[in-house]
C-alpha cells in the first residue's frame, strides 16, 4: 500500500499544508496509523482511508497548534515576573492538547460549558446566558463532559 499510494498522498498533503517537511511528517503518520490497524490487508478503498487519517491528523495537528498560540498570547498579556519556566509552560501546553482531546467527541457548546464550568467556575446561569441556552442545558453539557472524562479513566 505504502508504495502505491504514498506520493499520491505525499502530493495532496504538500497541496493542503503548503510545506513539503510538513506533508512529509504527515504522510509518515497517517501511514503508522494505517499499520496499527488491526487488518490492514483488509482495506478495500486504500485512498478513501488515507484521506480520511490523514484529514483527522491535519485537524488535530492544527487544534494542537491554535491551543499553544492561544495560551502563548495569554501568558504574553501577563506581567513578566508571573512568567512560569520553559518546562512549566510545555507541560500546561501537554496538559491543554490533553483535555482538547478527551473533549473532542462533544459539540463546541457542549466542551465550552465543561471548560467554564471547570475552569472559570462560572455557574449554570451565568454559562446559560453566555451560550445562550437554558441552565438545564448547561447541566447536560457539562454532564457530558463528565462523562468523556471518566470514560477516558476506564
Amino acid at each position: 500500500m505504502f508504495g502505491d499510494h504514498h506520493g499520491w498522498l505525499l502530493g495532496r498533503l504538500r497541496a493542503r499544508l503548503g510545506c513539503a517537511c510538513d506533508a512529509a511528517d504527515m504522510a509518515s503518520e497517517t501511514f503508522a496509523h494505517v499499520v496499527a490497524l488491526h487488518d490492514p490487508q483488509a482495506i478495500r478503498e486504500p485512498r478513501a482511508l488515507l484521506t480520511t487519517i490523514a484529514k483527522r491528523l491535519m485537524y488535530a495537528s492544527w487544534r494542537r497548534r491554535d491551543l499553544e498560540r492561544a495560551y502563548l498570547e495569554a501568558l504574553a498579556s501577563e506581567p513578566e515576573h508571573f512568567a512560569p519556566s520553559a518546562e512549566e509552560q510545555m507541560l500546561a501546553i501537554e496538559t491543554l492538547i490533553e483535555i482538547d482531546r478527551l473533549l473532542q467527541g462533544l459539540s463546541s457548546r457542549a466542551r465550552a460549558a465543561f471548560l467554564y464550568s471547570q475552569l472559570d467556575g462560572l455557574t449554570y446561569a451565568d454559562i446559560a446566558r453566555e451560550l445562550g441556552v437554558s441552565a438545564p442545558r448547561v447541566h447536560q453539557y457539562v454532564a457530558q463532559g463528565l462523562r468523556c472524562c471518566l470514560e477516558a479513566r476506564s
